[in-house]
């Protein structure tokens, strides 16, 4: 089995790379920057990426936030132009398999900006043509980033709390570790059956264990 990955230094990238490491997967990240953990790595910018490696899946944590990008053009160059370049470029080095993390409550729809992105970018992956698409829609990831996100890290301290209130119909909005996120995307990535797949937080908490 062959990765590509983009997203390879976000949160749940750096944990994949760190389980594929375990488990002797190798992995071609695909980024803007080195991760400096594997050996095959492509600096690219996603408005112009080259032909990428032949490999058997691809995997997209690609991700940002409002605060970070400053902009919601500058977000959509990330969540929505950068994902689908990736995918693109993916499909056209002969990907038939691609995964993408994208977020509980995606909806083109939504009144929320970030949510209809996420929302569309899904829709948009639906018709690459990719034998089988994996959507992953986590709540909110827990772990620990490099840059600091005020909002996740209160949210992360109330999740003991929070965990209470997200059970039955509100158990998609339950929160995830990014090593069980990035397990299930590792576990995801041997399921064959064609299709276009959409997995919620607690299918994606029993996939990563």
């Amino acid at each position: 089995m062959r990765l590509l990955l983009a997203g390879g230094t976000g949160l749940v990238g750096r944990w994949l790379i760190e389980l594929a490491k375990d488990r002797q997967i190798p992995i071609t990240t695909v980024g803007r920057r080195i991760t400096g953990d594997v050996e095959n790595e492509l600096v690219v910018d996603f408005a112009d990426l080259p032909i990428l490696p032949s490999a058997d899946i691809a995997i997209c944590t690609l991700g940002t936030t409002m605060s970070d990008a400053g902009s919601k053009p500058a977000f959509k160059a990330v969540d929505f132009d950068a994902v689908m370049a990736f995918a693109r470029a993916a499909k056209q080095s002969g990907v038939r398999h691609f995964l993408a993390v994208t977020a509980v409550g995606a909806d083109t729809e939504s009144r929320a900006f970030y949510s209809r992105i996420k929302g569309a970018v899904e829709l948009e992956l639906t018709t690459i043509g990719f034998d089988r698409l994996d959507i992953l829609r986590p709540g909110l990831l827990l772990g620990k980033r490099q840059s600091r996100r005020f909002v996740e890290q209160f949210l992360q301290y109330s999740s003991p709390a929070i965990a209470l209130i997200t059970r039955g119909p509100w158990a998609r909005y339950a929160s995830i570790s990014a090593e069980q996120l990035a397990g299930a995307l590792l576990a995801l990535c041997h399921e064959t059956s064609p299709g276009i797949f959409y997995h919620q937080s607690p299918e994606l908490q029993s996939w990563g264990r």
